[in-house]
């Protein structure tokens, strides 16, 4: 338990080590200082983030709505890429909460797991 939270630690204040070097180049190319900067960073995270779990939150009821769907009709429906509507499939399958139907393909639809 010790070992993984020291872990995180770790992670975390490189991450933030990572950051503070990107806002001090940012700080530098737009005139102003670093906090302001990392602020930005940080709020823009945050706003992604934010808007990644709504668009999951849609995908959802609009399973639970039509039962199943293609990609092609995730897609659209959340105005997305292809590739990121599989990302988004790909983390609510390893959440539990939908199952790919088919293997390859057009075939391939995705439904909520009973």
């Amino acid at each position: 338990m010790t070992s993984i939270l020291i872990s995180i630690i770790i992670l975390l204040a490189a991450t933030v080590g990572v950051l503070a070097v990107y806002a001090r180049r940012e700080a530098k190319k737009h005139g102003t200082n670093t906090k302001e900067e990392f602020v930005g960073i940080c709020k823009s995270a945050v706003e992604t983030a934010s808007q990644k779990e709504a668009r999951k939150q849609k995908l959802l009821a609009f399973l639970k709505e039509k039962k199943e769907l293609s990609n092609s009709d995730i897609r659209k429906a959340l105005g997305v890429s292809s590739r990121t509507t599989v990302r988004y499939l790909d983390e609510l399958e390893k959440e539990g909460k939908v199952e790919q139907v088919g293997k390859v393909g057009h075939a391939v639809t995705y439904r909520l797991k009973q």
